[in-house]
């Protein structure tokens, strides 16, 4: 599934965080790993740079982005891994980069209070995850997503969408090589459910759903038993990204697979801003499968 996985890096703890998962995924999977580092010249020249800059200032600061490489490197233990600095605007030259080189997954760090850290400055971890044609795990450095051994437990939220599907494999492959529990969660957006605030769905409405989510839960319970996989499934109303993250918190998650977006109408469940929000605020990783590409099994 993952022969190759790109690690972008500023040499800041959080793309280092996201490099430790990168390296535990590599194991995992064989993986071959490309550690990478975007030099933005021009941005980094500002006003100055109307006239262009000199070559001692461009050696200056790809010579920080080494730095950012070599620091980040050390996750890695030794382990040969393929190296670059790449110059252009960041999103771009990662993206550029995974297309070019047929990368399976990018593992990035990202900051909780505005979605991205300092390399990954901006909008960077954002529009990666929703313009990259393959998955990308994101994860911020605190003491949550730390890594102390295997995965114990994997979640892989559903509303039964193509969408949510596409997370499916990925989560359950994931939970395989780790020998990790399956969570298999379905909330019904109560708010998109009701309509109308302050009153509750017919009854009629709500068993629907309920019956919905319990087949969507059900077929990834089955599909982990296949492969001799523990599953647990929950189906209940809420509302989706305030309920998985407090799920993920209170069953000790140690992975979020989830689709980017998903149904519309009623249940909007994984759309867009759902998975977003479970990005910037998870403690633990997530892993975001972007179902409007073709993303590789």
């Amino acid at each position: 599934m993952y022969e190759t996985i790109l690690v972008p890096t500023d040499g800041s703890k959080h793309a280092i965080r996201a490099a430790e998962h990168a390296h535990y995924l590599m194991q995992a999977f064989d993986a071959t790993v490309h550690l990478v580092s975007a030099a933005d010249i021009q941005t980094a020249g500002g006003m100055f740079n109307a006239g262009g800059v000199d070559r001692q200032f461009v050696e200056r600061i790809e010579a920080e982005y080494e730095d950012a490489i070599a620091t980040t490197e050390e996750t890695f233990e030794g382990d040969a891994i393929e190296t670059s600095v790449l110059r252009g605007k960041p999103a771009d030259a990662i993206l550029e980069y995974a297309t070019e080189h047929d990368i399976d997954l990018v593992s990035m760090g990202t900051h909780g209070r505005t979605g991205v850290s300092r390399y990954v400055a901006g909008s960077v971890t954002e529009r990666v995850v929703r313009q990259a044609s393959c998955p990308v795990l994101t994860a911020k450095a605190i003491e949550r997503s730390e890594l102390s051994g295997d995965y114990e437990d994997v979640l892989i939220p559903t509303d039964g969408s193509e969408a949510a599907s596409m997370a499916i494999d990925h989560g359950i492959e994931i939970a395989r090589r780790a020998g990790a529990r399956v969570h298999a969660v379905n909330i019904v957006d109560a708010g998109s459910v009701t309509l109308t605030p302050g009153y509750s769905a017919p009854p009629e409405l709500a068993e629907r759903f309920e019956a919905e989510g319990e087949r969507a839960t059900e077929e990834i319970a089955t599909r982990a038993a296949d492969v001799d996989l523990d599953a647990t499934t929950s189906v209940y109303e809420g509302l989706p990204a305030r309920d998985l993250l407090d799920y993920a918190d209170e069953n000790g998650i140690d992975l979020i697979t989830m689709g980017t977006t998903g149904r519309t109408g009623l249940n909007r469940y994984l759309l867009g801003s759902t998975a977003e929000r479970v990005i910037r605020h998870a403690d633990m990783p997530v892993l975001a499968v972007n179902a409007r590409k073709d993303v590789r099994q």
